[in-house]
């Protein structure tokens, strides 16, 4: 018997995949870790450093609130005066100009300055709710990415209400990003988590990778599904950045067409497979998001997703038949 157990032991060893090389950070505000396996080790840890030194590269960039390549552009623009900028920001800008455009505008990180007034502009959030009439002349201002202009390297707004904010736009360029310097490096079975946005490279051994989706209110998920090759998962929660101020919670997540945090979800996570798919999870679920409960299913099947799973405000799950098919 003991032989039979022993030789047992050493099959199972056989059959699972080795443990993946992983590694964790803190950026964007946010917990990173980025796994690896099938790779030897050392060629794992080369890889995933490179993506950790990019995050940060990228974090310091796109900065809204410390000196910054895109605060100094910021600076510009509240000065009516047109700024000239890297290469990859200009395309950044160019790109959430699009996604902008997509989503009606519900995704706008041209809003940094609405933002920077609720107090979400600093580690810890202020906790006050603003002056009405502040919040007012915000949303009379209309500040939105179409007042962006792009030539080459140089931008510049007609509206010196723009100040940008690329918080719900960095993470999912960052998804993309690693993709390709993981496989730069030659890794072809590879998850990054970047608080909860997601995207999947190869495989985990014989299965694919398995995710769990955060419960918004309660501790552990409220479902697990599988990502294949290439798919990314992003979500916009009321949980992640928020103050509570009269018994009401607010949230990070502002609606462009009223100044204030929308109101009418907990949480919505959305699937997105093909190009730029990290990039797409991050900035699409906003528009979701903020446009509530009512219109979930029209403004997604606009903007061509198939798979998502919301929580409203009443705590009721929402979720579309693709999704609920992927779901465990």
């Amino acid at each position: 018997m003991p032989r039979l157990i022993a030789f047992l032991c050493v099959l199972l060893a056989a059959c699972s995949p080795p443990p993946p090389v992983q590694q964790q950070s803190y950026v964007f505000g946010t917990l990173v870790e980025v796994s690896v396996v099938d790779a030897p080790e050392a060629a794992a840890q080369a890889a995933i450093a490179a993506v950790l030194a990019h995050f940060d590269q990228l974090h310091r960039q796109l900065h809204a609130w410390q000196p910054s390549e895109l605060s100094r552009l910021n600076a510009a623009l509240a000065q009516g005066k047109p700024a000239t900028v890297t290469p990859e920001l200009a395309a950044m800008l160019e790109d959430a100009q699009r996604l902008a455009a997509q989503s009606q505008e519900l995704f706008d990180p041209a809003i940094g300055g609405l933002i920077a007034l609720w107090g979400f502009h600093a580690d810890t959030p202020q906790g006050r709710v603003p002056d009405a009439g502040a919040i007012a002349d915000w949303v009379r201002r209309q500040p939105r990415m179409a007042d962006l202009v792009i030539r080459g390297n140089t931008v510049s707004s007609a509206n010196p209400a723009v100040q940008l904010d690329l918080g719900g736009y960095a993470k999912g360029r960052a998804l993309d990003d690693a993709v390709a310097i993981l496989r730069q490096h030659g890794i072809r079975n590879a998850l990054v988590n970047i608080g909860g946005n997601v995207i999947a490279l190869g495989r985990h051994g014989e299965r694919p990778w398995r995710v769990g989706i955060q419960h918004p209110r309660k501790p552990g998920t409220l479902a697990t599904l599988d990502l294949a090759d290439g798919e990314a998962i992003g979500t916009s929660g009321d949980y992640q950045r928020y103050f509570e101020a009269g018994g009401k919670r607010y949230s990070h997540l502002i609606d462009p067409r009223t100044g204030y945090p929308a109101a009418g979800m907990q949480s919505v996570t959305i699937l997105v497979a093909g190009a730029h798919a990290g990039t797409r999870s991050d900035a699409l679920s906003k528009p979701l998001f903020i446009g509530g409960p009512a219109g979930l299913a029209d403004t997604a099947s606009r903007l061509g997703i198939a798979d998502w799973l919301a929580v409203d405000a009443a705590g009721r799950r929402l979720v579309s038949p693709a999704m609920q098919a992927r779901l465990r």
